[in-house]
């Protein structure tokens, strides 16, 4: 992997990012606690684009810049400043549960900088279940001591995962949380439990027009077929109302599928396809 660039945000936050490849430009936008290693699984089997992997302020490489920073519109707004930076006009994207919501509301509100978009296992309506799931550990540090013993511990702590070989859950470990005298440490800044809290505990957001924005875009979705988050339910009703939809149910996956399985490398494929 290349070492990561640098920008500066409007605001004079230091963005971090990878970008790898050439020809078509896919924008990777990682999940909610995570960064560019989201995607490391995905990269070996893409060729023929350029693959662009930011790190949204307060998680990996980039400045913390507080709670109050940590908002979708935020983090659209700094990736369309990662596009300008690179003089990128156009861009698919492809967007793994918070970076999928943050793919919605760039559809919405700056439509003509995609090419596409494909979901990972997110959609506009978010499961209470799957929610108060993250409510569980955002922010918090595991009491595992080392990469090996987390690695050990995640299967029991990942139910809807099967079939998934230890060495995974040891690279997942690795991909996030940093290993300290003290034991392990997230990768991403403790106050984005602060964040999420307060959206937790706001108002609900219609998310319903922000997908029906992406209409006329090439449109894929993956969704974990155990996943707690998105439903079989709201699944089938993006299928209504974009029939022609790329969906894949990953088998033996919850939230979120790693993006190497056969279905979803199947679907990112035939999404890809449509834009070249």
């Amino acid at each position: 992997m290349t070492a990561p660039g640098v920008f500066h945000a409007a605001d004079g936050a230091r963005l971090a990012y990878r970008d790898e490849g050439r020809g078509l430009p896919v924008l990777a936008l990682a999940g909610l606690t995570r960064d560019g290693q989201d995607f490391d699984y995905l990269a070996p089997h893409l060729d023929g684009l350029r693959l662009i992997r930011p790190d949204y302020r307060g998680r990996g490489a980039s400045d913390w810049t507080g709670a109050d920073s940590y908002t979708v519109p935020q983090e659209a707004s700094d990736a369309l400043a990662l596009l300008d930076h690179l003089g990128i006009q156009r861009a698919a994207v492809l967007g793994t549960s918070r970076g999928g919501i943050i793919g919605m509301f760039l559809a919405a509100t700056a439509r003509d900088r995609l090419l596409g978009l494909c979901l990972n296992d997110i959609g506009p309506v978010l499961e209470r279940g799957g929610l108060e799931r993250i409510f569980d550990y955002i922010g918090r540090n595991p009491a595992a001591k080392s990469h090996e013993d987390l690695a050990r511990r995640l299967p029991a702590a990942m139910p809807g995962f099967a079939n998934v070989p230890a060495s995974r859950w040891l690279e997942e470990a690795r991909h996030h949380y940093i290993q300290t005298p003290t034991g392990l440490r997230i990768t991403y800044d403790p106050a984005l439990r602060e964040a999420f809290l307060s959206a937790f505990d706001g108002p609900q957001v219609d998310l319903w027009p922000l997908f029906d924005a992406a209409q006329g875009l090439p449109l894929a979705l993956l969704r974990g077929a155990n996943s707690d988050l998105l439903s079989p339910e709201t699944a089938a009703e993006m299928q209504r109302r974009r029939p022609d939809m790329i969906q894949a149910a990953v088998a033996d996956r919850a939230h979120v599928p790693f993006l190497d399985e056969p279905e979803s490398l199947s679907a990112i494929q035939a999404w890809l396809a449509m834009m070249r």
